[in-house]
């Protein structure tokens, strides 16, 4: 097949339409800890809209990586823009999940989620409240308190606390890892779902590959320690009903797992259009 490589065509992809500023922009950006450097340097453009999910080794700087962007950790060298912003600490519009909810224990899950709009008109908060919580399938618990949800509830109702201000971009920082396999599909289904609804921007860490392949609309592999960009990749499988059946999801897998185990030996080697990604053909 000219142009491709086991199913994977290689294309340019646009920069932001009508000059736009980037979701989130990161130049020269690496970060040291105690004089070793350990991300880096790292120059990416994430589009509005993009959900971009990001695999590699362990200690690879993955959550380093999320928690730049966030504004909790700052780089040692370069900078982040959002929204053609300076990012020099958090900000509501950027909406951060952890692996673990981090709900509040004493409060229902309406207040848990509602937490973050404490100073809006209580008009205002409720209705987003109600909002979200159906959004989540969460309006039947909203009275409840965290230690009376399952687990995959308890992170439906952080990703809604998360969601409640409006941000533009969506930090996941692996949020499934502790969940059980059959949970975990399933709300790998439900943010898939979220995520097509409200049109977020979404940066999703993860150590599962099937499960970067499965919900990402755009692909990233860091190396090992220093973390460097190795493989950047769109896909178009998320936007298939099925994307799990289609012969092109175990293609791009097995791929993706090829990638992040030369990284782990430190033999990767940049694939892709490092910062803008090429594109993972996945045709129905």
């Amino acid at each position: 097949m000219d142009g491709t490589v086991d199913g994977i065509a290689e294309s340019a992809v646009d920069g932001p339409v009508g000059g736009a500023a980037a979701a989130i922009e990161l130049k020269g950006v690496s970060h040291s800890y105690r004089g070793r450097l350990a991300l880096g340097p790292i120059d990416l453009t994430i589009e509005a809209g993009e959900f971009v999910t990001v695999v590699g080794p362990s200690g690879c700087g993955k959550s380093t990586l999320l928690r730049a962007i966030a504004g909790f950790t700052a780089p040692t060298a370069g900078g982040i823009t959002a929204s053609g912003v300076p990012v020099d600490g958090p900000d509501p519009s950027r909406g951060f999940v952890f692996q673990q909810s981090r709900l509040f224990p004493w409060l229902t899950v309406a207040a848990n989620v509602g937490f973050g709009l404490r100073r809006r008109p209580k008009a205002e908060r409720v209705a987003r409240v109600d909002e979200l919580l159906a959004l989540t399938g969460l309006a039947d618990a909203a009275r409840l308190r965290p230690y009376e949800l399952s687990g995959g509830m308890r992170q439906r109702a952080a990703i809604a606390r998360a969601l409640a201000p409006g941000p533009r971009v969506l930090l996941m920082d692996e949020p499934f890892a502790a969940l059980d396999a059959f949970t975990r599909e399933r709300m790998q289904d439900e943010v898939r779902d979220l995520w097509r609804r409200t049109g977020t921007t979404v940066v999703f860490i993860t150590h599962s590959v099937d499960e970067a392949v499965y919900l990402g609309t755009r692909i990233l592999a860091l190396s090992g320690s220093p973390g460097r960009v190795v493989l950047d990749e769109r896909s178009e499988l998320p936007a298939l009903d099925h994307p799990r059946t289609d012969p092109r999801f175990g293609v791009s897998r097995e791929r993706l797992a090829e990638v992040v185990r030369s990284a782990a030996e430190g033999a990767g080697d940049l694939v892709g259009d490092p910062g803008r990604g090429r594109t993972l053909a996945a045709e129905a």
